[in-house]
């Protein structure tokens, strides 16, 4: 999607802020002893007192309202019985639609108390999202982000995972330009249009650099390969001449 107009930029402002929304009051709802299936319960409902829908749901047939990624499990998590313990390392990815348009957030959190190891791994996630974020300006590479992400990684001893990548989106949960490398990728030499709207999504790791079905009976749930633990933090925004505009923030 190409934001052409005030109205476009709206109602992109409004899903993003309902996904927001969404993503902090299931976070602040975390606690030990919940199961994963009740906390998507949660991010369900906000989304519906919002009149907006899931996006995996109506996209993919996906098996709940948000994807929610315990410890070993890197991306796509189905939520269900699994029970949330002290330690845990939970990952929220909250997508919804509204009037025809989308957005798509994530977040990792510690369920406390958490080590200072895995608490670093979480600051630093968002270090590197946000190095991305503000490589984004209209007329500049869409490589320029995966490098500057790299470099963050690589200065600070993390890996990143190369299979998941950031996207476009807007008119569809994952809409053009396509596969968009939060890693340094030489051949990535498309440009940033102004106005286009996409995700910007590393997925920082201990060691891990690809991601893979969990197993044969669950196509969904991804892990890291090698395994290692791994932190995802994502916003949609809008490129413009002045850099990144943010929608998904709750405020």
């Amino acid at each position: 999607m190409t934001i052409t107009s005030e109205e476009d930029l709206e109602r992109l402002r409004v899903i993003g802020r309902i996904c927001a929304i969404a993503r902090d009051t299931m976070a602040n709802a975390l606690e030990p002893g919940m199961t994963t299936r009740e906390l998507d319960d949660i991010g369900r409902k906000v989304l519906e007192d919002h009149g907006a829908r899931s996006a995996p749901e109506i996209t993919y047939n996906f098996p709940g309202a948000t994807c929610i990624s315990v410890n070993e499990e890197v991306a796509h998590g189905i939520p269900g019985d699994r029970v949330i313990a002290a330690g845990d390392l939970v990952n929220i990815d909250v997508s919804a639609e509204k009037g025809g348009i989308f957005a798509d957030t994530g977040a990792s959190y510690i369920v406390p108390p958490g080590t200072p190891k895995i608490e670093k791994l979480c600051r630093d996630g968002k270090k590197a999202m946000w190095a991305g974020i503000r490589a984004v300006r209209a007329g500049g590479r869409l490589g320029d982000i995966g490098d500057a992400i790299g470099k963050f990684a690589g200065r600070n001893g993390y890996t990143l995972i190369r299979n998941l990548a950031s996207h476009g989106i807007g008119h569809g949960l994952h809409d053009e330009p396509d596969q968009i490398p939060t890693w340094p990728d030489r051949s990535e030499r498309r440009k940033i249009a102004d106005g286009l709207v996409f995700t910007v999504e590393p997925f920082l790791s201990l060691g891990g650099k690809m991601a893979e079905e969990k197993s044969s009976d669950d196509p969904w749930t991804l892990v890291s390969v090698p395994a290692a633990l791994c932190v995802q933090y994502e916003h949609t925004l809008v490129a413009t001449r002045r850099g990144a505009v943010v929608v998904t923030l709750a405020a």
